[in-house]
């Protein structure tokens, strides 16, 4: 039997009839059409993994994936010194192989299980498999279950908690999993197995003290260690996980990283604080969307301070919709880039009925290629998201 997820899909939204007219002409053919082509253009690609690229100044093994901190750079005064910061000054010399394989498995995994989503053909299970295998199951490739090495400082840190930021760009490989599991061309057996490997992360993820600062970093670091622990909880059936991200969101996230007018104070106090303010929205949407339930909807929920997604959504839709009108600081790098096809408004805009804010991501580029704007959008295929 084929699957019947696309005709599921479009019986939903032509069923409810409080929906915008804009979802099932647009939002649905308009992914369609995209995910097919890009599954077209991934289909054929060979796995790369950690194991592909190592760096010499790694402290971890083959298997370990090993970043550096963004915004370190050498010492001008004493290059032979630890490396000093430079907020929102990304380093192009840091080591990034191991993330941008990580991305580009995100992408593949996404456009092709989004391709399977629409169409129903396995070739496109088939095609991803290997992928799956290579990053989680074959020993020779494998990653190790953890980010030990993650956003390492030369001279300072061998790794740091805020290094598990790096593997938002797994959230839709897991999502992507999810959707393909059910289909005849996925081995029961791998399937298990890999998710036995994000069950080892995410008790690692839970366990670790990089794990436990992380959550406990503030800003976004700590709604992506949130959403993270959401998505593999709900992939491998952990609903204790979920229930407490659930209720971090609503008494830690809110109510710490929310101003009252919808704002996230801590990242208007960045260098970049328009592209991280959309970042922190993205996430913190992304976290609604994927644990609300018909009895607890958290585009909804509000503090008793009135703090909520609704009103996140309204402080910076006016913004994003006109960027000149943006009345705090321009980021200092990336600027021009800004905005791109958020899904706060594409997920905002179906759970609160709002077609402004889906005229809005209907109108957004979805094509964009520059590696800083790709490292923060790790929403890239909302097809695997929509409940």
């Amino acid at each position: 039997m084929k699957n019947i997820f696309p005709l599921l899909l479009l019986l939903f939204f032509a069923g409810c009839k409080d929906t915008p007219k804009a979802i099932d002409k647009t939002f649905f053919s308009q992914e369609k059409a995209r995910v097919l082509q890009k599954a077209e253009e991934y289909i054929d690609l060979n796995p790369i993994t950690v194991t592909a690229t190592i760096s010499e100044r790694s402290n971890g093994g083959i298997h370990d994936f090993y970043s550096e901190g963004d915004y370190w750079w050498p010492d001008p005064e004493n290059p032979e010194a630890s490396y000093i910061r430079k907020d929102g000054m990304t380093n192009p010399d840091n080591f990034t192989a191991h993330r941008e394989a990580m991305i580009r498995l995100s992408q593949i995994s996404g456009a092709l299980a989004s391709a399977y989503l629409v169409s129903g053909d396995e070739k496109y299970v088939k095609a991803l498999l290997p992928h799956l295998k290579a990053w989680f199951i074959d020993e020779a490739t494998l990653m190790n279950p953890n980010l030990l090495y993650g956003q390492a400082i030369m001279g300072r840190v061998t790794g740091r908690g805020i290094g598990i930021i790096d593997t938002i760009h797994l959230m839709e490989v897991a999502k992507a999993i999810a959707a393909i599991e059910k289909s005849k061309a996925a081995p029961e057996s791998d399937i298990k197995t890999v998710k036995l490997w994000f069950a080892s992360y995410l008790d690692w993820f839970f366990t670790h003290e990089y794990g436990i600062a992380e959550r406990d970093n503030g800003n976004n670091h700590s709604v992506c260690w949130a959403l993270q622990a959401s998505v593999f909880a709900n992939l491998i059936g952990n609903e204790d996980v979920t229930a407490y991200t659930r209720h971090m969101f609503k008494t830690v996230l809110l109510p710490e990283q929310m101003a009252e007018n919808g704002s996230f104070p801590l990242e208007l106090e960045r260098t970049k604080p328009y592209g991280y303010s959309l970042f922190t929205l993205d996430a913190m949407t992304a976290i609604a969307q994927e644990l609300s339930t018909p009895d607890d909807n958290l585009f909804t929920f509000r503090t008793p301070e009135g703090k909520g997604i609704e009103k996140g959504l309204a402080f910076l839709y006016p913004f994003v919709k006109d960027k000149s009108t943006w009345p705090y600081k321009e980021d200092v790098m990336f600027w021009e880039e800004w905005p791109v096809k958020h899904s706060s408004f594409l997920f905002g805009g179906l759970a609160l009925q709002n077609e402004a804010y889906l005229d809005l991501w209907k109108s957004l580029d979805a094509d964009y290629d520059t590696p800083e704007v790709v490292r923060n959008m790790p929403i890239r295929y909302p097809l695997l998201w929509v409940k």
